[in-house]
């Protein structure tokens, strides 16, 4: 699974097999324990258990990146996207 963002001890990665896992989503991963899957489409917690703040980070990072995430998500293209600064 390609890693796609790193920022705040978050990793944000998503799958390339588009059949298998719809809808569109992103996986977060934090603290080495901790994993959400995020839907693109709608920013919301699809699956997980992120902590509040690390999931709030997430969102805010996936808002503004939202676009180029559909744009990975449909085009099955890697692409790394900036950190949440």
């Amino acid at each position: 699974m390609p890693e796609l963002a790193r920022f705040y001890g978050i990793t944000i990665k998503m799958y390339f097999q588009q059949s298998e896992h719809n809808p569109p989503h992103f996986h977060a991963f934090y603290g080495g324990t901790y994993m959400g899957s995020i839907n693109i489409q709608t920013l919301e917690l699809m699956e997980g258990d992120l902590p509040p703040r690390a999931l709030k980070l997430v969102l805010e990072w996936a808002k503004l990146h939202q676009a180029q995430l559909l744009r990975i998500w449909e085009t099955q293209t890697f692409e790394s996207l900036p950190p949440l600064d």
